[in-house]
């Protein structure tokens, strides 16, 4: 014989629990004169037969056609007060979630003119806290007949709404404000952001009680990625190799090649860089990288040259030209103990 409850209860913190369901598998013998205990930070969703009846709030409730009037047209009025018939009931916690994380996968592209590229890509990171607003809503339109419901399983569909509503914002901010001026309003890129999103979680019968930006800042990527991202043409994704391949020879006597730090953000790159893109207008576009670098030195430039020779042609230390040799980025003659670079060398070098 199936068990009846007299007294349904659901005695959990409910930590990471959105809402559970009782029984978990199955339904419950309930009849009328049972009780349903609701916690403080609980509501009860009282379901039969697939249909949501009411919601319980906090405190003792027993069940009664007073409290629960569509019981009566579905249990029929043949049966007496004792006659059990099946339910559930979805405990839904209604705390806030605090403290929950957001980041950015990817980074975020936005406008950036008269600087660098023209374009920033953007990182960020930081928190939010969420709350159930409408519990009935919230179980018949997202948990459905799941017996447990967790944070979890929802949290990338909350995540995925913030997202695209920072991103929206950024792109609207972006026209008025410089990327400096955008990593400095993260009150007000909060603020947007939960005003925006705001809709999306009363949807679902959540609100979002907070959201904040924790850190906003340029990515870093190399020239390759941002080429991959199709926001590099040829011209320019050859002299951001250059300029890579120039500082990397400076930095790390071992050779190899690095990341650009701040490129999508047109900042942080070095003075090379800059240079090479602020001469990018026009018919200096059709040019090629050694001139961009050498400028009126290129004329001059022996056929021939000794490693401290190319290094006033690329106004760096000889040491560089030496490490740029020792990785393979720059062929050169060794004759005894001596190298010697060819100007086609060099400007295959420049070339990357």
């Amino acid at each position: 014989m199936a068990r009846i409850f007299d007294v349904v209860e659901y005695a959990s913190e409910m930590a990471d629990e959105l809402v559970h369901r009782f029984p978990e598998v199955g339904v419950a013998d309930l009849r009328l004169g049972s009780q349903v205990i609701v916690r403080e930070s609980q509501r009860a969703v009282f379901f039969r037969d697939g249909h949501a009846l009411d919601v319980l709030g906090p405190g003792r409730h027993t069940i009664s056609t007073a409290n629960i009037p569509f019981l009566i047209d579905l249990i029929g009025k043949a049966f007496n007060d004792r006659t059990p018939f099946t339910a559930e009931v979805y405990y839904v916690s209604m705390r806030e979630f605090v403290d929950r994380r957001w980041g950015t996968p990817q980074p975020i592209l936005v406008r950036n003119p008269g600087m660098g590229l023209g374009v920033a890509l953007l990182q960020g990171f930081g928190t939010y806290s969420f709350q159930v607003h409408d519990a009935q809503q919230f179980v018949t339109q997202v948990v459905g007949a799941q017996g447990v419901y967790r944070i979890a399983d929802i949290e990338n569909r909350l995540r995925t709404i913030l997202l695209s509503r920072l991103q929206d914002l950024l792109a609207e901010t972006a026209g008025k404000s410089s990327v400096a001026e955008l990593i400095a309003l993260t009150d007000e890129l909060s603020a947007g952001v939960r005003a925006k999103a705001q809709d999306d979680f009363l949807a679902v019968g959540l609100t979002l009680k907070t959201f904040f930006v924790g850190n906003l800042k340029p990515s870093d990527k190399s020239a390759e990625e941002l080429r991959q991202m199709g926001m590099l043409d040829m011209q320019t994704y050859t002299q951001l190799q250059a300029a890579d391949a120039l500082r990397d020879a400076a930095q790390n006597p071992s050779g190899g090649a690095g990341l650009t730090a701040g490129i999508g953000a047109g900042v942080g790159v070095g003075n090379v860089i800059s240079q090479t893109l602020a001469g990018m207008t026009g018919a200096q576009q059709q040019n090629n990288v050694a001139p961009a670098v050498a400028g009126a030195g290129a004329a001059a430039m022996p056929a021939v040259m000794t490693p401290s020779e190319a290094a006033a042609v690329l106004k760096v230390a000889e040491e560089d030209v030496l490490a740029a040799i020792t990785a393979g980025d720059l062929k050169a003659k060794k004759i005894g103990s001596a190298y010697r670079i060819s100007k086609e060398a060099l400007e295959e070098f420049l070339k990357g």
